[in-house]
């Protein structure tokens, strides 16, 4: 018994030494994948925080485009990776909020990435061609009640942020569009703004040049509050869709399993970089607007939107292949 007593205690003692070491992450480098091509604002951003984390490291901070399936393959690669904080997705909401309840079958699950922090959001809006016969959004709202289906809606794609709005905006409106797929959003803004489609839902960063310079007209923002470049627009809750929220979101995940220690160091080492004015200015010409915040925090911003997605998603009966 004594000898048990010893041991138990010499256990005890090594375990509270090694909680108390000081966690000495990263010690090689890390690879944040990106699921979708370079050059939008998924790749943009994740590059911002990679470069100032490998400055404040000394150590290399990979950012790596597994583009495809809707954000699928980059995800499904990062979810079988080992659970070590050395391989981080940093995505748009697809693969962590929609595509759990878009695709038939997934080879991972989107519930399972460990949250690790919200990098930005970028508000929404509601933008139709500039020679669109309503003027105003109610006017809009009554020209589709009266005109079921005669209103085209560009997206860019079956399942994307961009169809999924408007879907959102048809049940809570109670109209009827008809929805053009287009394969990414300039095709589809370049035809909004020939004034071959009618209407388009996407975020303010591409769509405020073509507001400004008169081709396209934005009639309201989808997220919570107004955008600062739009004071005068006001959002859809304002305009009578209670609650109505839509944004393109930007977060860091890890593969399930992730030791608490590594996230909370990602979390708050990536909470310091937002801070910075420098990223925020870099954050804010890509009209992204710098969130952060604690591990729950995004934990339950992303459990709603993914709860927000599969209402949606389920009354317009969307389903896709992998």
């Amino acid at each position: 018994m004594h000898h048990l007593a010893i041991s138990f205690f010499a256990a005890v003692f090594a375990f509270s030494v090694a909680e108390a070491q000081p966690l000495s992450f990263p010690e090689k480098p890390v690879r944040m994948i990106v699921p979708f091509p370079a050059g939008g604002t998924a790749d943009a951003l994740p590059r911002i925080i990679a470069e100032r984390l490998r400055q404040r490291w000394n150590q290399a901070v990979i950012v790596e485009n597994r583009a495809g399936a809707g954000g699928n393959i980059g995800a499904s690669a990062v979810a079988v990776s080992e659970p070590d904080g050395y391989t981080l997705l940093a995505s748009p909401p697809g693969p962590f909020a929609i595509n759990g309840a878009l695709y038939k079958q997934l080879s991972y699950d989107p519930a399972a990435f460990e949250p690790v922090v919200i990098l930005a959001e970028v508000p929404n809006v509601l933008a139709v061609r500039k020679d669109f016969p309503a003027g105003t959004f109610a006017e809009l709202v009554e020209y589709a009640r009266t005109n079921p289906g005669k209103i085209n809606y560009a997206s860019q794609g079956r399942g994307t942020t961009s169809h999924l709005t408007a879907e959102m905006f048809q049940a809570m409106a109670n109209i009827k569009m008809t929805h053009v797929s287009y394969r990414g959003t300039a095709p589809a803004l370049v035809d909004l703004a020939a004034g071959v489609v009618d209407l388009m839902f996407d975020n303010v960063a591409s769509t405020l040049s073509l507001h400004g310079s008169q081709r396209i007209r934005i009639y309201a923002v989808a997220g919570s509050k107004r955008v600062e470049q739009l004071p005068g627009i006001a959002t859809l809750h304002e305009l009578g869709l209670a609650n109505f929220q839509s944004v393109t979101w930007f977060a860091i995940g890890a593969p399930r399993a992730t030791p608490a220690p590594v996230i909370a160091r990602l979390n708050e080492a990536i909470n310091e970089v937002l801070q910075e004015r420098s990223v925020r200015s870099q954050f804010e010409t890509l009209g992204a607007t710098p969130i952060g915040g604690s591990v729950a925090q995004m934990a339950s911003f992303v459990s709603a939107e993914r709860n927000r997605w599969a209402q949606v998603i389920a009354q317009a009966q969307i389903s896709l292949e992998e």
